[in-house]
């Protein structure tokens, strides 16, 4: 029988790391700061008590390796930065319980698993300081475009190159971090899910079934500035008018995707002054979903609708896109074993997408079968100093964590 992991020590370490890396406003621990740099060290320390090699490569994400019998590797990922004024358990929720999977498997096979095990802690997930997430992993996946990344500055001028300087790490050469995947022959993420989905459904655990894309854009409507006082209402090219409409029909739009979400998050209006009809209306569009088709059609559809309310208006309709990923599914066979290994820990389970994007994308992205457990959020927050998951779930995901980590390590043996 194999020795079970400790998921009270996680529970206490993830209490311990909030001591010292959190204020009143919530998590401090944003990358390439001293705080973060701490962490860094915290980790070290957990780390020198196992048998593990430990080293940070070129992109800065610090990788602990457990040799085993074979070079083939189960990485086990997570990230231990925040966003400023964070919560307690996003991102290190997920290295801490890879720990505890490390210790176990140390224990059980007297420091010499069948596989390599790595646990990985991804340098900059969260993208705070200069907005670009996904930095050390999409390094490594090979996916980062370094000419915009090179341009990215904080609020105080800082460049990303040269933050990255201070804490040794040569911007140019962060690439090279892809070598650490030449070996990887499965990946695993556990993360709380910072949504409502398992909380609506009185549900702890979830087996996740891949990143949503995302399609990004800015949507301009073109109209006529005009007195608000002397022109008549049939007279006015309200571009507000024209973009307040497609408010409704996005959620019409997700709605009729099955799965999909968009969203309208800022409106900016030209001249912006209470005595004038509305020049120019921007907003900007966020659409989601896990199909590749469906994410197509919900943004053909957008754009049909802008184009509707824009000639209904007497208006001028432009877009621009801002960003977009494709949807990243994860591994049939390693989805099922979370499945299992979930339905063995608490006996329910309940499969769905990520919203959010996660460094588990970027390892897909180069190839890595890939696959996440979700743990329930209290709130459905997360991103804020009220991020919580009951003690009793965060158990359980460590010992279904757990579960899922054996069950890899088996069927990477079976396919070598």
């Amino acid at each position: 029988m194999r020795p079970l992991p400790n998921p009270k020590r996680t529970v206490a370490e993830l209490k311990e790391l909030r001591a010292f890396t959190a204020d009143d406003k919530g998590a401090q621990r944003v990358a390439f700061t001293p705080t973060w740099m701490a962490t860094r060290d915290w980790l070290r320390r957990k780390l020198a008590e196992l048998p593990v090699e430990v080293h940070t490569d070129a992109a800065g994400n610090l990788w602990a390796t457990l040799r085993g019998e074979s070079e083939r590797a189960l990485i086990i990922g997570g990230h231990m930065d925040s966003v400023p004024n964070g919560g307690w358990l996003d991102g290190c929720l997920n290295v801490l319980a890879g720990l505890e999977i490390l210790r176990r498997l140390s224990t059980q096979y007297n420091g010499r698993p069948p596989v390599t095990v790595r646990l990985v802690d991804w340098a900059d997930e969260e993208g705070a300081r200069f907005g670009k997430s996904l930095f050390g992993s999409s390094a490594c996946s090979g996916n980062l475009d370094l000419n915009e990344a090179r341009g990215l500055k904080d609020k105080q001028g800082i460049s990303l190159p040269e933050a990255l300087k201070t804490v040794g790490i040569d911007f140019e050469r962060v690439k090279e971090s892809g070598v650490e995947l030449n070996n990887a022959a499965a990946y695993l993420e556990l993360h709380i899910e910072q949504g409502p989905v398992l909380l609506d459904l009185d549900l702890p655990l979830g087996a996740v079934l891949g990143t949503f894309g995302v399609e990004r854009h800015a949507i301009t409507f073109h109209g006529q500035a005009a007195h608000s006082g002397s022109t008549p209402m049939n007279r006015r090219r309200d571009a507000f008018l024209a973009a307040a409409k497609m408010s409704p029909e996005i959620y019409r739009i997700a709605e009729r995707s099955g799965g999909g979400v968009c969203t309208i998050g800022s409106c900016t209006t030209q001249p912006g002054i209470v005595t004038s009809v509305v020049e120019e209306c921007r907003i900007t569009l966020d659409q989601r979903h896990l199909d590749p088709a469906k994410l197509a059609r919900m943004l053909a559809e957008a754009k049909a609708a802008s184009e509707h309310f824009a000639k209904e208006g007497n208006v001028r309709v432009s877009w621009e896109r801002l960003w977009q990923i494709a949807p990243r599914p994860f591994h049939d066979e390693l989805i099922a074993l979370c499945d299992e290994s979930i339905r063995e820990t608490c006996g329910k389970v309940h499969p769905l997408p990520s919203g959010p994007l996660h460094d588990a994308a970027e390892v897909a992205a180069a190839g890595v079968p890939t696959v996440m457990m979700f743990v329930q959020s209290l709130h459905g927050i997360s991103h804020n100093k009220i991020e919580d998951t009951k003690e009793e779930h965060l158990e359980l995901c460590v010992m279904a964590f757990d579960a899922l980590a054996e069950k890899a390590v088996k069927w990477i043996v079976r396919r070598e």
